[in-house]
């Protein structure tokens, strides 16, 4: 793990690369050093319906929730989620400077009982 989903309002989409912000996000977890390759998987849903503040159409947001597997220690997380939120708040720092833009992240650990899983990636995955 994480999961990283990245929802943003419809109009993000104009002012910026969506597909760079998710390359940008995984690097950046995959750099922290804290998660395995093989686990960092990063989304984006765009949300076409949306109303933020005043309601005015110009208004955009990005929010970002990684969900990671337990076991790591409260400073761990922090210093994780506070690389991921930096590595978003630079990759759209024109944005941010040029449009209403609301940016937010948090962090959720999942419950190791209710979280089933499978796959096969770590056996395509050449990390050498």
């Amino acid at each position: 793990m994480p999961h990283l989903t990245i929802e943003y309002s419809a109009n993000v989409a104009n002012w910026t690369n969506i597909e760079g912000l998710c390359d940008r996000l995984r690097r950046e977890a995959l750099a922290t050093g804290v998660f395995p390759m093989a686990g960092i998987r990063v989304r984006a849903v765009r949300c076409e319906e949306y109303s933020i503040a005043n309601g005015s159409p110009e208004f955009g947001f990005v929010d970002i929730l990684v969900r990671l597997g337990a076991g790591r220690s409260a400073e761990v997380r922090q210093e994780a989620v506070g690389r991921l939120f930096r590595a978003a708040e630079n990759y759209l720092d024109v944005e941010l400077q040029e449009w209403p833009l609301a940016l937010s992240i948090e962090m959720r650990e999942i419950d190791p009982e209710m979280s089933l899983k499978t796959g096969s990636v770590r056996k395509f995955l050449n990390e050498g």
